[in-house]
Parts: C-alpha cells; sequence; structure tokens
C-alpha cells in the first residue's frame, strides 16, 4: 500500500493542489493535521481533504484554536488573528469535520500525531534529544509527526538510548528502520528556507519513506491572504519559506 503522507497545509489550497497533482494516485492518504491556520482557504482546504481516498487525519494546535477549544492567547498576534478570522469563516459542517479528528492514531507500526506521542497536539520534536525522549514513550516502532513544518528523519540506534538526525534525501527511497520518527515537512507553510510545498510517500509493502517537494505559484496566496485582510507577514513569509 501506498501512502501519501501530508502535513501542516495552513489553508494553503493552491500548494495543496500542486502536491495532489504530483503525487498521483494513492492507496490512501495520512494527513497529521494543521489543515487551517495562516492561509486564506479553510473551508476548500478541509473540504478537499475530506474527499481524500482512505483517509486518516489527525487534528492539529491551529484546527483547536479554529474550533475556539484552545485560547488565542497561547499563539503569537498574528496566529491569533488569522484564527479569529478562521472561527468565523468556517462552514458548520466543516467544523463539525475538524471537531471529529483525534489526537492519535495508531496504525499496525506506525503512531500518528501532530506534535509528538507524548504531547500529540503541542510539543515540537526539532532535535535528537526531544527525539530520544519520545522514543521512550512511543510504544510502535515509528512515528509520524508534523506540527515544526520541518522535513526531519530521527533514528534511534538499535540497543542504545541515543538518537540521531537523518540528512533527507530528497526523492530518493530510503528503507525504514526500526525505531524512527518522520516529518514530512509542511504543504502550505514550509519553514527551512525552501517555498516549495513538501509532502512524503510511505510505501509500506517495500517499507520506504520518499520525501518530496514541488513548486506552485505563491503569488495567489499571498493575492488571496491580502484580499482576506489576513497579516502581512503571512504572505511575506511563503516566498522565503520561513
Amino acid at each position: 500500500m501506498r501512502v501519501l503522507v501530508l502535513s501542516d497545509i495552513h489553508a494553503n489550497l493552491t500548494a495543496l493542489e500542486a502536491v495532489l497533482d504530483a503525487a498521483g494516485p494513492h492507496d490512501a492518504v495520512w494527513c497529521l493535521g494543521d489543515l487551517v491556520g495562516y492561509g486564506p482557504d479553510p473551508n476548500e482546504c478541509v473540504e478537499q481533504v475530506r474527499s481524500l481516498p482512505e483517509l486518516l487525519c489527525l487534528i492539529g494546535n491551529h484546527d483547536q484554536a479554529a474550533l475556539d477549544m484552545i485560547p488565542l492567547s497561547r499563539f503569537n498576534r498574528d496566529a491569533g488573528d488569522v484564527a479569529a478570522w478562521t472561527q468565523q469563516v468556517l462552514t458548520e459542517e466543516n467544523k463539525n469535520f475538524l471537531h471529529s479528528l483525534p489526537s492519535t492514531i495508531v496504525f499496525d507500526r506506525f503512531t500518528l500525531v501532530h506534535g509528538s506521542p507524548d504531547q500529540p497536539v503541542w510539543e515540537y520534536i526539532l532535535d535528537p534529544h526531544t527525539a530520544n525522549r519520545s522514543f521512550d514513550v512511543l510504544k510502535t516502532e515509528y512515528c509520524l509527526v508534523g506540527h515544526t513544518h520541518l522535513p526531519l528523519i530521527f533514528h534511534r540506534l538499535p540497543e542504545e538510548t541515543i538518537t540521531i538526525n537523518i540528512p533527507v534525501e530528497w526523492g530518493e527511497a530510503m528503507p525504514l528502520t526500526q525505531q524512527m520518527i518522520l516529518n514530512p515537512g509542511s504543504v502550505g507553510q514550509p519553514r527551512d528556507r525552501d517555498p516549495r510545498a513538501c509532502y512524503a510517500t510511505l510505501d509500506l509493502e517495500a517499507n520506504t519513506w520518499e520525501m518530496k517537494r514541488i513548486s506552485y505559484d505563491i503569488s495567489q496566496v499571498q493575492l488571496r491572504i491580502r484580499e482576506a485582510g489576513l497579516p502581512e507577514r503571512q504572505a511575506l513569509r511563503l516566498t522565503a519559506g520561513w
């Protein structure tokens, strides 16, 4: 089974459509949360994700903010302003879908969370130290995470308590070894100084993980951000991927 793995779409429909077109048919789609927030297309992105085949989808912190499940004071001003706007424009049907999403999914050898296995919505796994603590509580071989907007791979060495960061090889199928935490990066707002949309393909039969990127028309998204009256910073950051 070939699985398309997405995360942090952040209401960027143009990026999402570019990823879906480039990725082509998959047997299933796993979405690791934050469908909304920051971007101008929350309803369109939720509806597109809802239509995907064999979908497993998680709730992220920006999804929770759009549902008024957490105080907006936990976010910076720009993020909070966009969350308040998203609360106003989301349809009831799309709110109900987001409300239905779990914070953790276990599928065979994989744990899916937005943040970390210990704090599924909020914790960032950015370094080997945090990854190592996550391995201590992880009950499956692999964990797929989002939240950081960075493509990252962590591996705990066999028979040890040492975790290392593995460099990403773009467009190459990497064999999975035991005890790995994998982050597919962000579809809608990458933060690794590369503005291209980021995603991954997981092949469950071959046991491989392949990271991919695709360019999209950022200017279209920036125009919609400005037309919606959203913070200018959210438009500017898309150009440089920060």
